[in-house]
């Protein structure tokens, strides 16, 4: 019964294209750091660590499913969790982010770069599982890092401003770039086919960076790799999303790559979003996540102007254009998710 719930899911119906009864809400970073619960669970426990314990994930993941009545949870993970798995010496520091013990900058960095197995993550396969028999209804989204985000981070040692050893890597030995990206894209088809097999009825690959590359050298140096992760996830016939920051001129080589629905940041309007993509595609998105910090009339304003926005196009998942921030209200999400259920009724 859940199985055919899950499928005919207001989620993912919007993500196929298909009518649907009221537009789906979820919001990325919905299982964080603005609900106390979570920080309640997560004391004491190191980000990495937290992945790789199946009730914990299971029960930071539905938190945000009870509390604000989202449409579809999102595994909770990290995009370095499978870099972590294989062997990469590399921790997730606070306030700071991910950070790399020694960056990639040679050829010889390749070898630190073997395949992902499922064995090298049993922990998400329970945790999928476990996720799947709670959510009754409620798809899961599975998720992964794009193979140019996690370029970055490998080379860069951490997070990045300007990405000038990435591109320096890019532009200045493009052989190197491509055999590293081509790695990573086969560990990211790994670490969401696990999520798949497990359960998750849809995924989304998050390339977060990718709006520091102009559209040519994106497409040169980026689409290959991301469209081999999509294409390597086609089978199972699950939607596949994509999504990045500043994505605004690549809107349109973010479809191309393989997504069947593009994520778009806050800065564009999802018509014009619409336009740049093309027919075929559902879009997600893209509610500025600092309009939630504004009174609630404020919130319900914006949220029609988005509304508004979206109500040509073929598919529409609603979302924050980022992350809910750490200081968001969560009754500011709550009121959010039934608003947009409550005006966009059919």
């Amino acid at each position: 019964m859940s199985e055919d719930a899950v499928h005919d899911s207001a989620f993912l119906r919007a993500c196929r294209r298909e009518p649907v009864p009221y537009t789906p809400v979820w919001f990325m970073r919905q299982a964080g750091r603005s609900l106390p619960e979570y920080r309640k669970v997560r004391e004491g426990i190191p980000m990495l660590e937290s992945c790789t314990r199946p009730e914990l994930v299971t029960e930071i993941t539905l938190q945000p499913v009870r509390r604000h009545g989202v449409d579809a949870a999102i595994f909770f993970s990290d995009i370095v969790v499978p870099l972590k798995a294989i062997g990469v010496d590399l921790d997730i520091k606070p306030g700071i982010g991910p950070v790399v013990a020694e960056p990639f900058r040679t050829r010889a960095d390749l070898a630190r770069l073997r395949d992902l197995t499922p064995e090298d993550v049993p922990y998400v396969t329970e945790a999928v599982r476990l996720l799947t028999a709670e959510l009754g209804g409620t798809p899961l989204i599975g998720f992964a890092g794009a193979p140019f985000t996690l370029a970055s981070y490998l080379i860069e040692g951490g997070p990045s401003r300007s990405y000038e050893r990435t591109k320096a890597m890019i532009y200045g030995d493009p052989q190197l770039w491509a055999d590293l990206v081509e790695r990573l894209a086969r560990i990211t088809s790994a670490f969401l086919k696990v999520q798949i097999e497990a359960g998750a009825s849809a995924v989304q690959l998050f390339d977060s960076w990718a709006g520091a590359l102009a559209p040519a050298d994106y497409r040169r140096y980026v689409l290959p790799a991301s469209a081999s992760v999509f294409a390597s996830v086609a089978e199972y016939g699950v939607p596949r999303i994509h999504f990045g920051v500043g994505t605004g001129e690549l809107l349109g080589l973010l479809g191309e790559a393989g997504a069947d629905v593009v994520g778009v940041d806050w800065r564009v309007p999802l018509d014009e979003a619409a336009r740049r993509v093309g027919p075929g595609k559902a879009l997600q998105g893209n509610l500025d996540p600092a309009v939630l910090f504004a009174p609630r009339e404020a919130v319900r304003a914006k949220t029609d102007e988005v509304l508004a926005a979206a109500r040509g196009l073929e598919g529409h998942v609603f979302n924050l254009g980022h992350g809910v921030m750490p200081a968001t209200d969560p009754d500011a999400l709550t009121h959010l998710v039934e608003y947009v259920h409550e005006r966009t009724a059919r």
